[in-house]
């Protein structure tokens, strides 16, 4: 893929510190943060190595990576290592997609209150299908499925939202057979978006009674019981959104798919058109009108605020598991799942099959053959070093 014009870096790198003067009211720590590694990512400032081919004698520099969970450079070996673990899990079924949206109206109390929405997010999305499957009018079985949090739109806007993927089946109650949901139907959406809304305001009016929600500026009345409780009322006035997407196939698709999903930052650098004048210039899907394809325009500090919307909180996991594919019951529930269903387990890898977790090197751009690390550079050596690093670049 040809390298992209123009990045997120390359604005911070010109609109940053500005920016910071500007808003230095609002931003914390972990924004700061984020700004400072992806504007160091792949730079001198964090260090690097000299590569070398041993086939054709070529040398170059390569600069560290920030690896920050924000940055759209850093995503790929993340993804790579994840998809890799997570391929002897996959069922030899279809795939349904199921999204879970919070209402727009919660955007500003989410904005506040990060770790207790996005998390009652997790927990209402995963209860409703794990209810809901259980029911002998729907499925009866017991389902497992992973969800990944995003919290954007594509026009970079606060949107929280989660994706889940789930096996198109699951396990009886007596555990003695695997109940298949069919290929073309998962579960009732209107009866998910009702469990949905009535578990997640329910839990929202505990987290109130609680004092785990915090309001500020415009906010600050609902910090008012009745005030409060008048706005969840509101609520219950229109449909929440959730959308089941037609299912897809079984494993030999499914990390694929996944791949578009798990690692996504707020918008990656093939995505940016233009930055000038003060001016950043990005694609985005309407989806409103059938994701026709636009170009929006916006100032570098409102690219940056709006960016800036999707800092998660320290820790936070924004990758989940539930159902029989939860962390403590994977492995023995996967294995049952595979018996049910008549399937033998896949082959780990050996040593006629490629390591999906090994450590890859980038190719020579001469040659074509792989490049291996020579030397290792402190940011301090390579300061010490530039002139001599600025000659050995341009003629290597």
């Amino acid at each position: 893929m040809r390298p992209p014009p123009i990045e997120v870096a390359d604005i911070i790198r010109s609109a940053g510190n500005n920016f910071i003067d500007k808003n230095h009211g609002w931003l914390t720590w972990q924004h700061l943060k984020v700004l400072r590694a992806i504007e160091r990512c792949r730079t001198a400032a964090l260090g690097g190595h000299i590569d070398h081919c041993p086939r054709c004698g070529h040398h170059a520099i390569s600069y560290n990576s920030c690896r920050n969970r924000h940055c759209p450079k850093c995503q790929t070996n993340a993804r790579n290592k994840w998809l890799a673990e997570r391929s002897e899990e996959l069922l030899p079924v279809p795939y349904f997609h199921v999204v879970f949206t919070l209402p727009q109206e919660l955007s500003d109390l989410g904005l506040q209150n990060k770790q207790v929405l996005y998390s009652l997010l997790f927990r209402a999305s995963s209860e409703t299908l794990l209810e809901v499957a259980s029911d002998p009018k729907h499925l009866g079985a017991d389902i497992g499925f992973l969800s990944v949090l995003h919290t954007w739109g594509q026009n970079l806007l606060h949107h929280p939202h989660v994706h889940c993927v789930i096996p198109a089946g699951g396990i009886a109650s007596n555990r003695a057979a695997w109940i298949s949901t069919g290929s073309r139907f998962f579960l009732p959406v209107k009866v998910l978006s009702r469990v949905f809304r009535g578990k997640f305001v329910a839990a929202l009016k505990r987290a109130f009674r609680r004092g785990e929600l915090d309001f500020h500026g415009k906010l600050g009345q609902f910090s008012d019981p009745k005030v409060f409780r008048r706005f969840l009322r509101q609520l219950f006035r229109q449909d929440w959104v959730v959308y089941a997407k037609r299912p897809f196939g079984g494993p030999e698709h499914v990390l694929h798919y996944l791949a578009r999903y798990t690692h996504r930052v707020a918008i990656s650098n093939h995505r940016l058109i233009s930055f000038a004048d003060g001016k950043v210039t990005f694609r985005w899907k309407d989806y409103a009108h059938g994701s026709k394809k636009r170009a929006m325009t916006v100032t570098e500090e409102e690219f940056l605020r709006r960016f800036l919307l999707h800092v998660l909180p320290r820790g936070f996991v924004r990758i989940r598991h539930f159902g029989f594919l939860a962390n403590r019951r994977r492995s023995e529930s996967v294995h049952l799942c595979r018996q049910l269903i008549g399937v033998a387990p896949p082959q780990s890898a050996d040593a006629s099959r490629p390591n999906p977790t090994a450590p890859t090197t980038w190719s020579c751009p001469l040659c074509a053959g792989p490049m291996t690390i020579s030397e290792r550079l402190s940011a301090q050596q390579i300061r010490r070093r530039r002139a001599d690093l600025e000659a050995f670049a341009d003629t290597s």
